[in-house]
């Protein structure tokens, strides 16, 4: 890979400085992680597209994120180009009761904004670190609501740089989990439509839901959110707790005391760390319970 070649090509195309040899640990919720070869921040769907079939006809490696939550890069990082969909690619639109988000948009953001404009069913979303893009990929959800149930439009670039447009009737969406992991393409804005409310009674809601996640997540604490997906009819953090596993550690990670299905960076943890402990969590659960715990956590690039 002849970096200085691929950096001087990708700084062509991007209207936003491109960074080499990025720790990944500024860049996810749970501050793990080694260094990316390349950071590129696209701020449009052109540049995405350029960047995209240049990546392709180069074949150079490359991952998207959004804002870090739910990834755990490895130790010795990524040997490509990181493409962030972050502040650069983060404008709305609205339309009524209808709006248009790119995909960098914080959920958290929308979630208030929403709530503002007399807009409900995105509540449980403002205690969610995630942005847009990866939100609806994976069908984000909680306490019941889910972002795929409000989605009418959505826009993407494919590998090879084209763009398209899905319905909702072009989509699938399941628990945590939704068709666009077969579409080979990245999600470049969403188009929700929401239900009218009141504005107070949505904030009130949003109020209620941000002092509950305090209660019971270990908020004070570097993690991705949730590590593991809940099987039928139970509960992942459940079954952790059953097995007597809140509390343990390996390095500098431990599953939380406050959540069992929290896996927490108590202080310089590695990513072999974390990896460790799910699979001694899976283990055990599995010797407790008989059920295998799947994780939702995407890893990404080397681990030792």
């Amino acid at each position: 890979m002849n970096k200085p070649l691929i950096f001087e090509a990708l700084q062509e195309m991007l209207s936003v400085k491109v960074l080499t040899d990025v720790s990944m640990r500024k860049y996810t919720t749970w501050r793990i992680g080694g260094n990316a070869d390349f950071l590129v921040f696209p701020a449009s769907t052109d540049e995405l597209s350029v960047l995209l079939i240049y990546l392709h006809e180069n074949e150079i490696p490359w991952v998207v994120i959004g804002n870090g939550s739910n990834i755990l890069v490895g130790d010795k990082g990524f040997h490509g180009v990181v493409i962030k969909m972050g502040e650069q690619f983060a404008t709305t639109n609205w339309r009524d009761n209808q709006v248009d988000i790119d995909a960098g948009v914080l959920l958290p953001t929308l979630a208030l904004e929403a709530a503002e404009r007399s807009l409900s069913g995105l509540e449980f979303a403002a205690g969610i670190p995630g942005s847009m893009g990866g939100a609806v990929r994976m069908n984000a959800g909680a306490y019941g609501d889910t972002i795929g149930q409000y989605v009418t439009q959505i826009e993407v670039v494919t590998y090879t740089g084209s763009k398209q447009i899905l319905t909702a009737s072009d989509i699938s969406f399941a628990y945590r989990n939704s068709s666009l992991f077969d579409v080979e393409a990245l999600v470049s804005r969403v188009t929700l439509s929401l239900p009218r409310g009141s504005r107070d009674e949505s904030l009130s809601k949003i109020r209620e839901l941000l002092q509950l996640r305090s209660r019971n997540q270990p908020l004070e604490y570097p993690s991705c959110g949730s590590v593991f997906r809940n099987p039928p009819n139970d509960h992942a953090g459940r079954l952790i707790e059953m097995a007597n596993l809140r509390g343990m550690q390996i390095g500098g990670a431990a599953v939380s005391k406050k959540h069992g299905n929290f896996i927490i960076n108590i202080g310089g943890a590695r990513a072999k760390d974390v990896v460790a402990l799910i699979e001694e969590v899976q283990q055990r659960v599995y010797e407790y319970s008989g059920v295998r715990l799947e994780t939702e956590v995407k890893m990404i690039g080397e681990f030792v």
